[in-house]
């Protein structure tokens, strides 16, 4: 956050684009650089579907009080038409103190809303999901970028290699360069992805433990023993196994609400949300309880030094799934 002034913080922000990803980095990013000019920032967040132009105007006049604040309203392509002009007669004169993050999907939906903040001058953070004839060219540069950002160097070869080992999915390739990160020096090239990576990976902890949240027991066991026979560390698959139970317990004890509403209050994004609650279908508090307990032990097991770490998760595998089935009956 060096060099990062109230100068050049921009006074409106939109995200635009449906990678959730991309957009929940973008808002968190903007949060960071505001608590690094002032550590007491207000930060609120709306629901633009939900928000009526009176609960909005006093967070956007200026402050008694002072202080910084940043305003993020999410689903922006929801607002109704009076938000809309409000915020657009807003735009053209903005506080100083205030920063606005728009998250705005992109598409025909309120693309006039996006449009007009456009022609305000606000800055735009592209957020789309990569696609089109462009999309792999995309994923090398997130690759290296993602790389880049936790001080590490790629190649293009070494992108293209964890590419096409990992696959397409952004959360997939966020959490390889993590796991290459922390188990090298930092200088990832197309070797050092095929150490790690030997033929085709399209397994990681996140798979194993998908399958075991929603009682697949072949295909969690599968996916685990691939995942081992490839060379993947046993210490992320138990982490995320422990982190599949955990999100789902959390889930089910908020309810069956709208993810966008639950996001800011469970602190994880939508997309997470939303995966979890289709994962929670069949599972009771007890099976939950029954399922955090093995996790626990599963973790105790690997990152202890159990002399079998496979066994120890294979074990696990099997008390998930046998702590759903238990719930269900």
């Amino acid at each position: 956050m060096g060099g990062v002034t109230a100068a050049n913080l921009a006074p409106i922000l939109l995200v635009l684009g449906d990678e959730e990803l991309l957009a929940t980095r973008a808002v968190t990013e903007a949060v960071a650089k505001a608590r690094s000019i002032d550590p007491d920032v207000d930060v609120r967040e709306y629901q633009a579907g939900a928000l009526v132009v009176g609960e909005i105007a006093e967070m956007l006049s200026p402050s008694l009080f002072g202080g910084r604040r940043v305003l993020v309203l999410r689903a922006g392509q929801d607002a109704r038409k009076d938000l809309v002009a409000a915020l657009l007669a807003y735009a053209k004169n903005p506080d100083p103190d205030v920063q606005l993050v728009v998250l705005h999907l992109g598409a025909a939906k309120g693309k006039a809303f996006a449009d007009g903040l456009k022609a305000a001058g606000a800055t735009v953070v592209p957020a789309a999901k990569l696609k089109g004839p462009s999309a792999h060219r995309d994923r090398v540069a997130f690759v290296r970028d993602e790389i880049r950002r936790a001080g590490g160097k790629c190649t293009d070869d070494a992108a293209e290699a964890l590419i096409a080992a990992v696959g397409n999915d952004l959360r997939e390739l966020a959490a390889a360069c993590s796991q290459l990160m922390a188990d090298t020096d930092g200088r990832i090239g197309a070797d050092t992805v095929a150490r790690y990576y030997r033929g085709r990976v399209e397994v990681t902890g996140f798979t194993v433990a998908d399958a075991a949240m929603v009682g697949d027991v072949p295909g969690a066991l599968e996916a685990l023993r691939w995942a081992l026979h490839v060379g993947v560390d046993p210490v992320p698959i138990a982490d995320a196994i422990a982190d599949g139970v955990r999100t789902v317990a959390r889930v089910a004890a908020a309810g069956r609400g709208d993810p966008y509403q639950l996001a800011s209050t469970l602190g994880m994004p939508a997309w997470k949300i939303r995966s979890a609650q289709q994962r929670a279908r069949g599972w009771t508090p007890e099976g939950l309880v029954r399922a955090m307990r093995a996790a626990a032990e599963c973790n105790a097991a690997v990152k202890g030094g159990s002399d079998d770490r496979a066994y120890a998760l294979e074990r696990a595998v099997f008390s998930v799934a046998a702590a759903r089935q238990g719930g269900a009956r």
